[in-house]
């Protein structure tokens, strides 16, 4: 399945989570570091989330 983490492509399975992306994409230290998760809308994202096909986070 691929989503895009501050558009950037990412491939990774069914089943895993906004935290399994931010891991992929190497950006999840920044969440540690005081910054948050959005979808493509603007709606804060838990890391424990669900996501799907096509989907657009952003880390800010």
């Amino acid at each position: 399945m691929r989503v895009y983490v501050n558009d950037k492509p990412i491939d990774i399975l069914p089943g895993m989570t906004v935290k399994h992306a931010l891991i992929n994409a190497g950006l999840f230290k920044d969440v540690g570091s005081g910054k948050k998760v959005y979808d493509e809308w603007g709606n804060e994202l838990g890391l424990d989330g669900t996501i799907s096909e096509g989907m657009k986070i952003y880390v800010k």
